[in-house]
């Protein structure tokens, strides 16, 4: 187990970690610290327990309304996926193909008796 310090408003913080989780561990408290940061440079100094409490309420709350957007947005591709949209892509006719090569034919032939025509 790896021992990480870290920093939470104006108090210094050290917890044992797993290993492998200490980015996890210093990005949660960076994440917290920040709140708490807000929260000091509002109201100045606040005891730690309360700091703590209204750092973890206001990332609750930030929480929650990242957690609705998501289910939202979730609905929001079922529905997609469940009622696809019809998409009309246009088709060029066959027709109209076989004229085209026709043209882009007599255009490469003119091309070529045109370069004849200046060699010669």
């Amino acid at each position: 187990m790896a021992e990480v310090e870290f920093t939470i408003g104006h108090k210094e913080y050290s917890l044992s970690a797993q290993d492998g989780e200490e980015k996890l561990l210093k990005r949660a408290a960076q994440v917290l610290d920040a709140e708490a940061q807000a929260i000091l440079a509002q109201a100045g100094r606040v005891p730690e327990p309360r700091l703590l409490l209204l750092a973890g309420l206001m990332l609750a709350d930030r929480f929650a309304s990242t957690e609705e957007r998501a289910e939202r947005a979730e609905r929001h591709l079922a529905r997609l996926q469940s009622n696809p949209q019809r998409v009309e892509v246009p088709v060029i006719p066959a027709e109209l193909k076989e004229a085209m090569a026709e043209l882009a034919a007599r255009a490469e032939a003119l091309a070529e008796r045109l370069e004849e025509q200046q060699d010669g």
